[in-house]
């Protein structure tokens, strides 16, 4: 059976905290593939993101060296807000003998009672849910009282939200991303700031 993982956020932009956190759960969940999910529109995001067509290319350049790893833009060609449930529920149609996981982070694990339909999602998934170090893996009570499969995932302490600070000061940030990532950015002046993101 072919066990699929599904690793969706704004990867806004995506670092090499989701780099680390991809190449464990290839080889700790023993995945044929990992599909990297860009979002769409967010519902529970309160900021404007990048345009995805940015973010999209970033995780394209980010992967492209590992053939696990597969962008799926199934988020970003759908309208409205992306629900989680419905883009497994969509993907599953196509590969329902597969098994599958869905990766997260501690701080989305504890607020899963939100989503929307988190309840048939739990019937759907494993989840592998990636802990920041020093943070105990931890689940609301609502979702610990229903029945569900979860593994834990070590995570580096990284953050978009750091790397977005430091080149919007035109701090190096080729520590933190990607070198071609890195490029992207400085390339296209995102974030803002003088964007001199790689050090010579």
């Amino acid at each position: 059976m072919k066990r699929i993982g599904l690793f969706g956020g704004s990867f806004d932009p995506v670092h090499e905290a989701h780099l680390a956190l991809a190449r464990v759960a290839l080889a700790q969940l023993g995945l044929d593939e990992l599909r990297w999910v860009p979002a769409g529109r967010q519902w529970q995001k309160h900021r404007d993101l990048t345009p995805a067509r940015h973010r999209e290319a970033m995780v394209r350049l980010a992967i492209e060296a590992e053939p696990r790893f597969v962008l799926e833009d199934c988020e970003l060609r759908r309208s409205g807000a992306s629900y989680t449930y419905d883009t497994v529920r969509e993907l599953q149609a196509l590969q329902p003998q597969a098994e599958w996981f869905l990766l997260i982070g501690q701080d989305q694990y504890a607020g899963l009672h939100s989503w929307v339909r988190w309840q048939q999602l739990l019937q759907r998934v494993t989840l592998a849910v990636a802990n920041r170090p020093g943070v105990t893996l931890a689940a609301s009570p609502e979702v610990a009282a229903v029945p569900h499969r979860v593994v834990p995932l070590p995570m580096m302490d990284v953050s978009s939200t750091q790397i977005r600070a430091r080149a919007a000061q035109g701090l190096a940030i080729d520590d933190l991303v990607p070198a071609p990532v890195a490029r992207y950015i400085a390339r296209h002046a995102l974030y803002g700031g003088e964007h001199d993101t790689l050090r010579s």
